[in-house]
């Protein structure tokens, strides 16, 4: 069986917003990221009950933290960075998953050694609450190209992987030698699609990602969450200070995040799968 996840809050900022995006497109899953423009590393633990009892009330689940862990510049004071990480756990509990999406600093090519200290440490830190750290393949930090991810999973055992095909064609990589390389290797799927020769962002199947060939390999139980990327979003600049590049325009975030949602489900039906109420099964 597939389930949907989906970074809800491209469709809205406030929290209702993102429900109601979810509930209309049968997606009960969220990849938390932030509410109200807020990244959930901010959240206080009040907040944080307060918006797990509101999302329960609507039948969301917290499939993982979209945190932004690890995504701070190699060099930075770990023993202090560490409190950042208990929080963050501290919140996973409160949202009742076991899953932090992060990532393995900027700045880190030429400190291989440290970033796998560094993340070790990390680990410890989830496992003292009962969670796990989930690495996400990104531009610009030490696990953005598929050796360097191959490394990175090779020398701290403790993570898992989350795969992003976008991510990989725009530092690059093929999306055969990634999918070769990393299927296997993947705890779960974002999924954000690119055109290779203008970056400009599409959704599923419009771009190089191959992600007709993802789905194809899957022969598990998995989740894939959309982080589509499709229109700019109020919390994307405290993520990326990049340009987002689109192809197609939509009036809003809504019609964006619902176009995103129609394009996996249409590849997936493509793909022999029949949506459910409780996912899409073969």
């Amino acid at each position: 069986m597939i389930k949907l996840c989906a970074f809800s809050d491209e469709a809205a900022s406030d929290l209702m917003g993102q429900i109601e995006a979810l509930k209309r497109n049968q997606v009960y899953y969220t990849e938390l990221r932030s509410v109200a423009g807020k990244n959930v590393f901010a959240f206080t633990e009040e907040e944080a009950r307060e918006y797990q009892r509101i999302l329960s009330e609507n039948g969301i689940a917290v499939w993982s933290i979209g945190s932004p862990l690890g995504k701070v510049n190699i060099d930075i004071d770990m023993d202090e960075y560490i409190k950042t990480v208990e929080h963050v756990c501290k919140l996973a509990n409160i949202f009742q998953t076991t899953r932090i999406r992060m990532f393995s600093f900027f700045h880190a090519y030429e400190k291989k050694e440290k970033v796998f200290e560094n993340l070790r440490r990390m680990a410890e830190v989830a496992v003292k609450y009962g969670v796990e750290l989930y690495h996400e393949n990104e531009k610009d930090i030490y696990g953005d190209t598929v050796e360097r991810v191959l490394e990175t999973l090779e020398n701290v055992p403790a993570l898992k992987a989350v795969y992003d095909p976008a991510n990989f064609i725009q530092v690059g990589e093929d999306a055969d030698k990634s999918l070769n390389a990393l299927h296997a290797k993947t705890d779960y799927f974002h999924v954000k699609d690119v055109i290779k020769e203008t970056g400009e962002l599409v959704p599923a199947g419009y771009g190089a990602g191959k992600i007709d060939e993802l789905i194809a390999r899957i022969d598990k139980d998995v989740v894939m969450t959309l982080e589509p990327h499709l229109a700019i979003f109020d919390a994307y600049k405290s993520i990326d200070d990049t340009e987002m590049k689109h192809k197609f325009h939509f009036e809003s975030n809504d019609e964006a995040f619902d176009a995103a949602v129609s394009a996996l489900k249409a590849l997936l039906v493509k793909a022999g799968y029949t949506e459910t109420t409780e996912g899409f099964v073969k």
